[in-house]
C-alpha cells in the first residue's frame, strides 16, 4: 500500500491549525447567529454583534479569532500507510506557530519555562483511534485557558445517580460564571475511569453543535441539562440574557460497578475545531470548513515535492 507523503500530512496540520484559529465551523457560527437573533437584553445583543463582527474580520484578515490560540489537542483516526504521525504533527504545530502565527502557550508545569514553539512533553497531546480504508483523519481542538480552567472532574458514588450528574453540571456552571466567555459549549463525559472520563468530555466538544447522542437516555439527559442550564441567566459574556450555552453534549463509557466518574470540559463561544481527511493518494478533504480547491491542490503539490 502506498504511503501518504510526509509533506502532505505536515502541510495539512498547518492548514487545520490555521483554519481552527481564524474561522469557526458552520455549526458553531450558526449557533452564534441564532443566539444573536434571540437575545433581547441590549448589552447581551451588543456583545453578540461584536462576536459576529469579530468572526468576519478574523476570516477576512486571516487573523486568529482570539489572542489565546490555546494549547493543541489532536484526535487522529489512523489508517494504514501512515508514517511518524506524532513527529509530523509536531512539525506542523511548530510551523503554524511561526506562520499563522499562534501564541506560544506551552510551558513546563513546574519551572514555567516556555520553549516558544508550542511543543513539549505530551504537547501537543494526541488521542489515537483506529481508522479504516487507508485514510488518515486529523482533528485539532485549540484549548484556551479561560475555558479549560473551568473544567471539573468528580468521582461520584453510584448512589448519586442522574440527580448527582445534574447537580455536578449546575455547580460547575455556577462556579465558571462568565470566566469561560459564554455562550459556551459544554462537553460531559460519564463513566470509564478518571482519565477516560475527561477525555470523553473533550471528545464530546467535537460533535456538531446541537447534535444528539444516539443513546436515547443520554439524548434526553442532554436536552434536560441544556434547557436547565441555558436559562440560568449568565448570558453572553456574563451580561445576562436567555442564552448561556451553545450546546450540551455527552459521551459515555462503561465503568466499574463501584465507580461513577463525571467530567465537564468547556469551550468558549469560539468553539474552535478543524478536521481534515487525507486519502492514500494524497488528496485532502476538509470536513469542517469550506476550503477552496486551489488551496487543496497547493497542499497536494507540496506533498509530491516533499514526500517520501
Amino acid at each position: 500500500m502506498a504511503m501518504i507523503p510526509d509533506k502532505v500530512i505536515e502541510d495539512t496540520v498547518v492548514e487545520i491549525l490555521r483554519l481552527a484559529v481564524t474561522k469557526l465551523p458552520a455549526d458553531v457560527e450558526a449557533a452564534l447567529r441564532r443566539i444573536y437573533e434571540e437575545e433581547k437584553e441590549p448589552a447581551s445583543k451588543m456583545q453578540m454583534q461584536a462576536i459576529l463582527e469579530n468572526l468576519k474580520l478574523a476570516e477576512e484578515t486571516g487573523t486568529p479569532l482570539c489572542q489565546d490560540t490555546g494549547i493543541h489537542v489532536f484526535f487522529v483516526r489512523l489508517g494504514a500507510g501512515c508514517g511518524d504521525i506524532e513527529g509530523l504533527i509536531r512539525k506542523g504545530v511548530e510551523r503554524a506557530t511561526k506562520e499563522v502565527p499562534l501564541r506560544p502557550n506551552a510551558v513546563h508545569p513546574v519551572t514555567r519555562r516556555n520553549p516558544g514553539q508550542n511543543l513539549g512533553v505530551h504537547m501537543p497531546y494526541i488521542y489515537y483511534e483506529p481508522g479504516s480504508g487507508g485514510c488518515l483523519e486529523i482533528t485539532v481542538m485549540p484549548k484556551g485557558a479561560g475555558s479549560e480552567n473551568m473544567s471539573q472532574l468528580a468521582m461520584l458514588t453510584p448512589s448519586a445517580g442522574v440527580k448527582g450528574i445534574k447537580e455536578f453540571a449546575l455547580n460547575t456552571l455556577l462556579r465558571a460564571g462568565s470566566n469561560p466567555c459564554p455562550p459556551i459549549l459544554i462537553g460531559m463525559g460519564i463513566g470509564g475511569s478518571a482519565d477516560i472520563c475527561m477525555g470523553l468530555a473533550k471528545k464530546a466538544l467535537l460533535r456538531p453543535v446541537g447534535s444528539s447522542n444516539p443513546d436515547p437516555d443520554l439524548a434526553r439527559l442532554e436536552r434536560e441539562l441544556f434547557e436547565a442550564l441555558n436559562g440560568i441567566g449568565i448570558g453572553p459574556m456574563g451580561l445576562g440574557g436567555k442564552n448561556t450555552l451553545l450546546g450540551f453534549h455527552i459521551e459515555h463509557a462503561f465503568c466499574h460497578t463501584a465507580s461513577h466518574p463525571v467530567a465537564v470540559n468547556i469551550q468558549c463561544w469560539a468553539a474552535r475545531k478543524a478536521t481534515a481527511r487525507i486519502f492514500p493518494d494524497g488528496r485532502v478533504e476538509y470536513l469542517t470548513h469550506d476550503v477552496k480547491a486551489g488551496r487543496q491542490q497547493g497542499s497536494r503539490a507540496a506533498g509530491k515535492k516533499g514526500g517520501r
